[in-house]
């Protein structure tokens, strides 16, 4: 009796069958596959290659720059919901020894830098105890140094010092500087140094 009533469902389901019973529906058989909006050619595209983001530099220099070009530096200290305060503290710190100009907090990404971060400028006579400085400071955390010169982008991107390990930057927006603007970003101190810098005795 079951090998009846499994002939009689196999009969009904039979593919002819569910053809009959689609069309006396007016329903499609098989439907319709969806398809990719890129199609299924992708596969045999050439690699292209992008536009230059730095027109102009398709050769190599005919001389070394002048490190004279440099006319201040940057320090970018990255941080993250889970080290602010070893930054709270380096800011702290540096505020309290050294003679720079103090930015405000990003707590979202800004300009070229794609996490937290705060910055300080400073005067190319303190990078010999700066950079140092930071290195022995840096609690662990990422910390950008760049040189300030008429080429900011080449400034974050190829001209760059890494304390710890280097992060992307997102350069494709800097700009050189525009008409009427400063050549070269400018430095304005704004802290009142009180501490002394310590050093070994």
């Amino acid at each position: 009796m079951t090998e009846d009533v499994d002939r009689e469902w196999a009969e009904l389901l039979s593919p002819r069958r569910r053809k009959l019973f689609a069309a006396a529906a007016g329903v499609l058989a098989t439907p319709a596959l969806a398809q990719s909006p890129w199609g299924y050619e992708t596969y045999k595209q050439a690699t292209p290659r992008p536009n230059s983001v730095r027109p102009g530099e398709q050769s190599l220099p005919a001389k070394p720059r002048a490190y004279t070009d440099i006319e201040s530096y940057h320090a970018h200290i990255y941080f993250d919901e889970d080290s602010h305060q070893k930054a709270a503290l380096i800011r702290k710190w540096v505020a309290e020894r050294f003679k720079v100009e103090l930015g405000d907090w990003n707590l979202e990404p800004r300009g070229p830098h794609v996490t937290p971060s705060f910055y300080f400028g400073f005067t190319n006579e303190l990078l010999p105890v700066i950079v140092p400085w930071l290195q022995l400071n840096s609690l662990g955390l990422t910390i950008l140094i760049h040189p300030n010169t008429e080429d900011p982008r080449a400034d974050h991107l190829y001209y760059a010092l890494w304390v710890n390990r280097a992060q992307p930057v997102n350069g494709y927006g800097i700009q050189k500087p525009g008409p009427g603007e400063p050549r070269v970003e400018q430095i304005f101190p704004n802290t009142r140094p009180s501490v002394a810098i310590e050093k070994s005795s």
